[in-house]
């Protein structure tokens, strides 16, 4: 089989690294013409380019079997409401618009930030998506749109990653937000701090092309609900001798559990 994985960040690499070693050619892309090195170590073909420049990503996609879109919107640009309007658009919506346009088979991964703040005891895949402003989750809502608008489309929508080795860890985002952010984040206090190991993340989007699954499905470790941005970060502010974040809420994710009962049920299980 042939793949393009658009967008080779840390889950990227990892999957194609697991697709790589199936035999399976996988063609990998980066925005930073430095990383090239970097990505031929676990993709057959490499291009330098970004989601939405269509001319590239046609080239890239012929021939292919599925497309894979992790594209990931800049941390350093995700901080400030206005920052992340351009930012999440470019990086998002006109990603998936162009990857649709290019190929029929497109599996996108998206957040649960298009749940919001989430509604009723659970939320699952056909929990409304917010109607919130904000860049974040307006702009995964409409890349999902654009992709589910195609018979051949997936989303798999995933919460913070984490567990890759070169990953900003939990203490260093905060000392970052203290430091050049004055303290202040733009999540909401009361939301459950849901994450997914890199490689679950990997493990999923593989799942969903592999099955060959269309439509909507949760990638979120449901086993147990998580605590509280407020609880989990007050500790490492109080550890690391920080004043506690403001958080100022512009971008919202569940406050109650999540269900990924649609994906397990498909035959997918969580290893980490």
């Amino acid at each position: 089989m042939r793949y393009v994985i658009i967008g080779c960040g840390n889950v990227g690499m990892e999957l194609a690294r697991r697709w790589t070693a199936a035999g399976h050619r996988v063609t990998g892309t980066t925005t930073t013409p430095g990383r090239v090195g970097e990505l031929r170590e676990v993709c057959s073909d490499v291009a330098v380019l970004r989601g939405s420049d269509r001319a590239a990503v046609q080239r890239v996609v012929e021939e292919a079997d599925a497309v894979v879109l992790t594209v990931s919107p800049r941390l350093t640009r995700s901080f400030d409401a206005a920052q992340r309007v351009a930012e999440y658009a470019d990086t998002l919506t006109a990603s998936a618009r162009t990857a649709v346009e290019a190929h029929p088979r497109v599996v996108f991964t998206s957040s649960v930030s298009v749940y919001g703040a989430g509604t009723g005891a659970v939320v699952d895949e056909d929990t409304p998506v917010t109607g919130d402003p904000d860049a974040s989750p307006r702009n995964f809502a409409a890349a999902e749109a654009a992709v589910l608008a195609t018979a051949g489309g997936a989303v798999v929508r995933i919460p913070d990653v984490y567990g890759h080795p070169r990953d900003m860890d939990y203490p260093a985002r905060v000392k970052l937000a203290h430091e050049m952010l004055g303290g202040s984040v733009p999540f909401s206090a009361e939301a459950l701090l849901y994450r997914i190991d890199y490689r679950d993340a990997a493990s999923a989007l593989g799942f969903v092309v592999g099955e060959g699954l269309t439509g909507i499905y949760n990638a979120v470790p449901d086993a147990v609900a998580p605590r509280t941005n407020a609880e989990v970060f007050g500790e490492i502010c109080a550890a690391g001798g920080w004043p506690p974040l403001t958080f100022r809420g512009e971008i919202r994710t569940p406050t109650v559990p999540v269900s990924s009962a649609k994906l397990r049920a498909a035959g997918f299980a969580f290893a980490h």
